[in-house]
């Protein structure tokens, strides 16, 4: 047989699309798993063109989805950013974005018995070992598509998805501040000089900096970003890690530049104004390490936690305009985050961290791997 076929789904959610598979359609072996998985989605290459990739980090994903594993889940999942220009698909981090297409996903295939109007979705992640709660609106026995919910990087209007990460904090490093601090005077011995940072772990665990380390405004888009820029922010990045024990080379702390709010057009060309809102976020990541042209959602839950916690990079760079929600704007738009944080310095507590997404079925059926890019035996 000189093509596989692997039954598939294409799911969008929020400003990510990905290839939604099921654990028990792949090898078992992870290996074999992930060479599957580069041939899917045509990697390594810049184009993808021989996969399904969009070459795109928005687009270079994977959800691997099955039945629970723990009583307080109704499904499991597996989040991977698949590599566009190495061989390398990664699993140390979860994505907020397609996060909103699992509950939809477990649904539409029988995982979760549907419940009108909301379905109650409790996810279980193996990227960061922690529940996610999905609240997906249903009719007629399924999950919704069309709705009010507006998403800047999205066209159109959805069905309203709302995910809550208040349960997700430390889920890289078990700690909401990793360093114990709110922020400190990082020395980053390849730029010679002293950064400072803060690091917030709720959902993925997040480098937070001012932009102006790296002489942005904080109002930049990708054709802004140059080598320099990258290599920057690469080796706050590798410094953090190694200051917290993690690896150098891996996808967090996700790098993230703050600034205050400012005017600045989106990569569509629309206008965001300075009072639409209360921080200005860029953040920095996959493989190799570029700016996204949106927003990570996950970042977006431990970013607003940050913008609530004084003292941290982010709450000196924060405008809030209103209690219990946070403002970001970043490259496609703005992304509203509802939160809440209670306590005192050295003891605080996330109570909220929840935003909306939209989610629906693009495509399913197979995809053909070609077997000769696989192991011999599989």
């Amino acid at each position: 047989m000189e093509q596989l076929p692997i039954r598939c789904v294409i799911m969008r959610g929020g400003t990510s699309k990905g290839l939604f598979l099921r654990f028990n359609d792949l090898p078992q072996d992870p290996a074999l798993r992930d060479q599957v998985i580069l041939a899917l989605l045509g990697s390594p290459d810049p184009r993808q063109i021989d996969g399904l990739g969009g070459a795109d980090i928005l687009t270079s994903k994977v959800m691997l989805v099955g039945p629970p594993s723990r009583p307080d889940a109704d499904v499991d999942y597996l989040f991977g950013q698949v590599s566009i220009t190495e061989p390398v698909v990664d699993y140390d981090i979860n994505c907020g974005n397609l996060s909103a297409a699992v509950g939809v996903y477990a649904i539409q295939e029988g995982f979760v018995r549907a419940q009108e109007p909301t379905t109650r979705v409790r996810m279980f992640n193996w990227n960061t070992r922690k529940i996610l709660v999905a609240e997906v609106p249903v009719g007629d026995g399924a999950p919704r598509v069309e709705g009010d919910c507006r998403i800047d990087g999205v066209p159109g209007t959805g069905a309203e998805v709302v995910l809550d990460y208040a349960q997700s904090v430390g889920a890289t490093t078990g700690r909401l501040l990793p360093t114990g601090v709110e922020r400190e005077e990082l020395h980053v011995p390849e730029l010679g000089r002293s950064v400072p940072v803060s690091v917030v772990d709720v959902a993925n665990a997040c480098l937070f900096f001012p932009a102006e380390v790296l002489g942005w405004k904080g109002t930049e888009g990708p054709s802004d970003v140059t080598a320099d820029h990258l290599r920057a922010a690469e080796a706050i990045k590798r410094e953090v890690a190694r200051r917290l024990d993690l690896p150098p080379d891996g996808l967090v702390p996700i790098p993230v530049a703050v600034a205050p709010p400012a005017e600045y057009r989106t990569v569509q060309g629309a206008v965001v104004r300075e009072d639409d809102s209360d921080l200005l976020v860029r953040l920095l990541g996959g493989r190799p390490l570029a700016l996204h042209k949106a927003f990570a959602a996950t970042a977006a839950a431990a970013a607003a936690v940050a913008a609530c916690i004084p003292g941290t990079v982010a709450f000196q760079a924060c405008r809030r305009r209103a209690e219990g929600e946070v403002v970001l704007g970043h490259p496609s738009g703005t992304f509203p985050v509802r939160v809440r944080v209670a306590g005192e310095p050295g003891n605080w507590t996330v109570e909220r961290a929840s935003y909306s997404r939209t989610a629906r079925r693009l495509m399913e059926g197979y995809a053909f791997v070609r077997t000769a890019r696989l192991a011999p035996g599989l």
